[in-house]
């Protein structure tokens, strides 16, 4: 059996495409390996079907975390059998590279975002450079590319001459169970506005969202609930106690994802307010986008180039014009105005769901893997 490596600096639990990456690798006939980081808070990582290995870190984050995985990585896979590396995101690219060539193994890059365009590095210039470095000297030789949407897929053939495939990262078609708010201990006589995501960082909206539930602004019935974790999730955390917003702001911490998926088909608008800060946000295609779409509840979203293809494209909710608190809480209170709306919301979400699924993103995929198999 043809052996992987599947390898990405996260911790791996929560990563769906790769998941659904190496799910669809093993169903090709792969013997697979899902690399990654096991940090202090990291969540079992459950994957049937496949195995798992993630370093521990001496750094936590930062370049010397990038430098000691690095590192590890390449000596990692200089000294196992396989037939194939594949590469997710520019952080991870550069070791399997060298190996790949070394070794005189193809290897499939993976980019979930557009890296450079990231505001993390953007207002780093010294590091910035260094990945551009990076990128600049591998990228153009590389055979095999897939990127997330078409936007970025532009971006990368217009920088280096060579198209994406472009493959989004569209959850898996999800059949409603029959759990009920009570079971999950959500109010029953609520209108519940979710964000989910295991990155809620900054520039994500999570603040304005939470100003916009001030009594000020007039939002009555409405409850704001956050799924996951990310860079600011602690001080969201406190700008809800110091707003004494308690009883309309909560916060549950990162699941599975079936069980968030419970939760979220349970609430009543998903929330998906990027800011279009760097061309990483600006040509985002949030992955919560789907998961709402796929849960069946309309959608509340900044008008980013893709996202608002998405969300007009296919009627299923609204998008807001600024990221003032008031107008946040406007645009909720007006999705909730029109009952026979939302309810065209809902179906269409419904309806589309059966389109927008890894499913069929899967025979784009079938292209760039099954001549490897």
């Amino acid at each position: 059996m043809k052996r992987v490596y599947v390898s990405v600096t996260n911790d791996l639990a929560t990563d769906q495409r790769v998941k659904k990456m190496c799910d669809f690798l093993t169903r090709l006939g792969f013997r697979v390996t899902m690399v990654g980081v096991k940090r202090p808070n990291s969540l079992p990582c459950l994957t049937p079907g496949f195995q798992t290995f993630r370093f521990r870190m001496l750094f936590q984050k930062g370049f010397f975390f990038y430098a000691e995985y690095n590192v590890k990585l390449f000596f990692y896979l200089l000294f196992r059998p396989f037939s194939l590396l594949v590469s997710n995101d520019l952080d991870t690219l550069l070791p399997n590279y060298l190996v790949s060539r070394l070794r005189g193994k193809p290897m499939v890059y993976d980019s979930h975002e557009y890296f450079l365009g990231s505001a993390e590095i953007v207002e780093r210039p010294p590091v910035r450079k260094f990945w551009a470095m990076i990128e600049k000297m591998i990228f153009p030789r590389l055979k095999h590319v897939i990127t997330v949407n078409a936007s970025i897929a532009d971006l990368y053939e217009k920088d280096y001459g060579v198209r994406p495939h472009v493959v989004r990262n569209l959850p898996k078609r999800y059949k409603p169970g029959q759990t009920t708010r009570q079971q999950l201990g959500l109010p029953i006589d609520k209108r519940i506005v979710l964000m989910q995501g295991g990155a809620i960082n900054m520039d994500r909206g999570a603040e304005e969202l939470i100003h916009a539930m001030k009594p000020q602004f007039g939002l009555k019935d409405v409850e704001i609930y956050f799924i996951g974790g990310g860079d600011v999730w602690q001080k969201i955390k406190e700008l809800t106690r110091e707003l004494h917003l308690g009883r309309v702001v909560h916060f549950l911490p990162k699941m599975p994802y079936g069980k968030m998926m419970q939760y979220t088909a349970l609430c009543d608008i998903g929330v998906s307010i990027d800011k279009p800060v760097s061309m990483n946000y600006q040509y985002s295609l949030p992955n919560k986008l789907f998961d709402y779409i796929a849960a069946g509840i309309p959608v509340l979203a900044s008008p980013l180039v893709e996202v608002k293809k998405v969300v007009e494209g296919y009627d299923v909710g609204m998008c807001i014009q600024d990221h003032d608190p008031a107008h946040i809480a406007r645009v909720i209170e007006d999705m909730f105005s029109d009952a026979s709306r939302y309810e065209r919301w809902r179906s269409n979400a419904h309806k589309i769901s059966q389109e927008l699924c890894w499913e069929n993103e899967e025979k784009e995929l079938a292209k760039v893997y099954g001549r490897f198999v």
